[in-house]
């Protein structure tokens, strides 16, 4: 398998999970803004924990990055996913941010039940 084949393959790999993890973001910020506090919001905070745990472990670089690299000498931001540069470029801020905005919404939620 050439390089260029072995790189889109790591992009649409790359960008399933993407949307996987948009899904997750956005049903636990649904969840929090009508009060639904359930089961699924904390399986969403674990896969993000998990994600996190992940980042940290390669230096905050996704490894599908890390494994793209040795196919791509690429300087944009989004050689290794199929989404536009500049979201390439703030993605860990983007959604870091709405994650603290979930927590604070979900601590905020769980102090009206009492």
């Amino acid at each position: 398998m050439h390089s260029y084949s072995k790189l889109i393959y790591i992009k649409l790999l790359h960008t399933a999970i993407w949307i996987f993890f948009n899904v997750v973001i956005f049903y636990m910020l649904y969840a929090v803004l009508v009060n639904k506090i359930d089961m699924w919001l904390w399986i969403g905070y674990g896969l993000f924990i998990l994600e996190g745990l992940v980042l940290l472990y390669f230096k905050f670089f996704c490894p599908l990055t890390i494994i793209a690299r040795r196919y791509s000498d690429s300087t944009k931001a989004n050689f290794d996913i199929y989404i536009p540069e500049w979201l390439a470029k703030y993605n860990k801020q983007i959604y870091t941010s709405l994650l603290v905005v979930i927590f604070l919404i979900t601590i905020f939620r769980l102090f009206q039940r009492s």
